[in-house]
């Protein structure tokens, strides 16, 4: 390694350099664990970097030598075998480079496969308060950098100071054998080269912080504004103008901090390799000297000036060594800390199955608490100081009711009054805090994930779908699922001519969340993947909610086929979709207000009636309604 080269890796030692903390032994504990299923290739990694190491500091020794048997007009022979011997360890050095190379490779990728594996499937298990609360960058940066940044502990840190250490050790053996004298003045150097790299890493460090915020702050509004929805708001307030200013301020901001960086780091390296100039010189000289004065062999003088960059180089990144330690450690403990962070809804070891055949639904003086932040997330994924201490007051108090297996229960009432929440105890998305939720006569919480979702369907208002063919939204209900059933499920939704008509058919890609689809286009689609399912239990949370009348008219028709012969929890804004119902439950304040049929309800006179006025006010409207 170059003294040039050195220079460059001190700065990026120095830029990267994390907040000073003491090693914890837990987690080098937890390092091990991942490292433990590769550790046979660990350690011989480790083994061929000291080999290599050694291979490095026999070059400049065999080179000196050359330079000896030439001037001491030594037969051919000796010349010829130290030639071929340096090429001989080149060729070894290259291949054993090559195999370390693989095995690093190896290594680091089996790493990142392993930590990202275990954030990715531990990220699934969290219930869906931690993601109404995280924020989707900031948990993405932990699957990507900070995984790759643990991953360099064993790719570049590790062998990186093993393989110093000995070629330090080794190079100081052999500079000392050949001249303590030269040795103990290029150490006197080593502070003019290390000192300017951590003063001036510094303050490129702070450069690069500051254009790191402004990254960021390009890449929240690149992120936000590039979506549909943002895209549209921006276009409906008329403000694509005031954006492009602001973009366009933080980019000359990190243009002009780029600017800088790069002349205070080629300022820096220049006078760096200056300083590796003079060192050379002095060797050159002083050698030179005591060559010409018999007290050093010319050979000792080359083999001196090859060393001192052997020398310098390990020097200057062991001393760097524990930044880097210490900005993978950091890494770790990130990952580590997404790791920690327990799912609040955990699966019983002895969890069943529902019973077979129709299924009930039933909620048992249900109370439930949103929970608080301290319990589902972590301050550095909302990129906060400090969580939030608001949750925990009860927003369910005493619901009680119960859907015979077939029937239909709406739940109606006022925004805010509980209705949603109701919808995701079922599915088991939150734990009710008291009482209980059951799906044929066994607490949800009895029951494996896998029994739930094979129960359950759900349509919600948003009608969520992925970036990816119509197929593959369909598939994610039942992968096993064949054409012919992938077909008769969009045929019952009324969807069937739309998607033949399209050129790509099944495979079109829907767009982000489904926005190359209307909304009632987009909602048939989430009710085909729910009859592809065949759940027995259907959940509608304001399927209709967001739709215009001749989409509602379409989606009610598909909504008939999902509907049919099955167990169905109704969550409905328009009343008059829900007229049919078994049993309606007014919903006010995380209380069952009322409950009864339509007709009942409406001759009671109460919040329902109240509800039901407010939407028809026509009197002919509701006469010809009720």
């Amino acid at each position: 390694m170059s003294m040039e080269v050195t220079a460059w890796h001190q700065l990026y030692s120095m830029n990267n350099n994390p907040e000073r903390r003491p090693l914890s032994r837990a987690t080098l504990r937890r390092i091990g664990g991942f490292a433990r299923p590769h550790r046979r290739r660990l350690a011989l990694f480790v083994l061929l970097s000291v080999v290599l190491s050694g291979l490095a500091v026999a070059t400049p020794l065999l080179a000196g030598r050359v330079i000896d048997a030439i001037f001491s007009a030594e037969p051919l022979e000796v010349v010829v075998v130290v030639a071929i011997a340096i090429a001989g360890l080149a060729v070894v050095e290259a291949g054993l480079g090559l195999v370390n190379r693989w095995l690093s490779a190896g290594l680091g990728e089996s790493l990142i496969l392993d930590l990202r594996t275990a954030v990715f499937d531990h990220v699934q298990r969290m219930p869906i308060a931690f993601f109404t609360r995280t924020r989707t960058g900031a948990l993405v940066s932990r699957l990507n950098n900070d995984v790759i940044g643990a991953q360099r502990a064993f790719t570049d840190t590790l062998s990186g100071v093993v393989g110093n250490v000995v070629m330090l050790m080794l190079t100081l053996i052999a500079m000392i054998g050949i001249s303590w004298q030269i040795t103990l003045l290029a150490l006197l150097l080593l502070p003019v080269f290390m000192l300017p790299a951590r003063r001036m890493g510094h303050r490129i460090a702070r450069l690069r912080r500051e254009a790191a915020d402004h990254n960021a702050a390009m890449g929240t509004q690149m992120t936000e504004r590039f979506s549909a929805p943002g895209a549209t708001l921006v276009k409906l307030f008329g403000r694509p103008a005031y954006e492009s200013s602001e973009f366009a301020s933080r980019a000359r901001r990190v243009r002009d901090i780029g600017v800088r960086s790069a002349m205070t780091q080629s300022a820096f390296v220049t006078a760096l390799t200056l300083v590796s100039v003079l060192a050379l010189a002095l060797v050159y000289g002083l050698g030179g000297f005591y060559a010409l004065r018999d007290q050093l062999a010319p050979g000792a003088v080359v083999a001196m000036a090859m060393l001192l960059t052997r020398l310098y180089a390990p020097l200057t990144a062991l001393a760097s060594a524990r930044v880097d330690v210490m900005s993978a450690l950091v890494s770790f403990e990130r990952v580590f800390e997404v790791l920690d962070l327990e799912p609040l809804i955990q699966e019983r070891p002895d969890a069943g199955k529902v019973p077979d055949g129709p299924v009930s639904v039933e909620f048992d003086d249900v109370r439930f608490a949103y929970p608080s932040a301290d319990k589902v997330s972590l301050a550095s994924l909302e990129e906060v100081a400090v969580l939030d201490s608001r949750g925990g007051a009860e927003v369910l108090h005493g619901v009680s009711f119960r859907a015979e297996p077939g029937q239909m229960v709406a739940l109606v009432g006022s925004s805010g009054a509980g209705k949603s929440t109701i919808a995701q105890l079922l599915p088991r998305l939150y734990d009710v805090d008291s009482g209980a939720v059951r799906l044929g006569g066994v607490d949800v919480r009895d029951l494996t994930f896998d029994a739930i979702r094979d129960t359950l369907g759900m349509v919600t208002q948003d009608g969520h779908l992925f970036h990816e063919s119509i197929r593959a939204n369909l598939l994610l209900a039942r992968p096993e699922a064949t054409e012919d059933e992938i077909w008769d499920a969009l045929t019952r939704a009324r969807l069937a001519t739309l998607i033949a008509s399209l050129p790509d058919g099944l495979d079109t890609v829907v767009g982000e969340r489904g926005y190359r689809l209307s909304g009632g286009e987009r909602q048939r689609l989430t009710i085909a993947r729910l009859l592809l399912a065949r759940p027995r239990v259907v959940i509608l949370d304001e399927a209709t909610a967001a739709l215009d009348s001749t989409s509602e008219a379409a989606v009610q028709a598909a909504l008939g086929e999902a509907l049919e012969g099955r167990t169905a929890v109704v969550i409905a804004h328009r009343l008059s979709t829900i007229r049919a119902a078994d049993l309606i439950l007014v919903i006010e304040d995380g209380r069952v207000a009322e409950r009864g049929t339509h007709t009942e309800l409406l001759a009671a006179g109460g919040r329902y009636e109240e509800l039901y006025r407010t939407q028809f006010e026509d009197p002919t409207v509701t006469e010809a309604a009720a």
